[in-house]
């Protein structure tokens, strides 16, 4: 069972930009109900298929598994609910921690988020200068529910 443990904050400056390059990701979601959310993705020149539960906490289970490039965007032109997530995400590590951070795009220009996955949700962590207020627990900023609600129209 893969389990991911998240936290989810707002970046307060653009810092991170400093000497890090983003990479192009693209998502579509097929289903965003009660239970899951369903997506595909694609980063740079690969695809997945993605399956997260919903919250327990800031506890969920995902499933991720490669999927040929091809279909991918085929099943996002064709298929997937929109607008489709675009963004540019940038990993770095900050005292032994991986942080990625995401500069949306389109209908979400305007949002960037830093999320760390951790072992525990216990487990402690140093905050890089640039993270903001943190917002693991506001639904708004999921992936999932911006292609209903977009950034923009907060």
């Amino acid at each position: 069972m893969a389990k991911e443990i998240e936290r989810k904050f707002l970046v307060k400056n653009m810092s991170f930009k400093e000497n890090y390059t983003g990479v192009l990701y693209q998502q579509g979601y097929l289903s965003t109900d009660s239970k899951a959310a369903v997506r595909i993705r694609t980063i740079g020149s690969k695809a997945f298929l993605s399956i997260k539960s919903t919250h327990s906490g800031i506890t969920r289970l995902e499933y991720e598994y490669k999927i040929p490039y091809e279909d991918a965007n085929e099943i996002m032109n064709n298929i997937c609910k929109k607008p489709i997530i675009k963004k540019y995400r940038y990993t770095l590590c900050y005292r032994g921690h991986i942080w990625e951070i995401d500069e949306f795009l389109d209908e979400n220009e305007g949002l960037i988020v830093a999320e760390i996955e951790l072992e525990s949700e216990e487990e402690q962590f140093a905050k890089p200068d640039f993270i903001g207020k943190e917002v693991t627990h506001d639904f708004r900023y999921l992936n999932s529910n911006l292609i209903n609600h977009p950034y923009k129209t907060w």
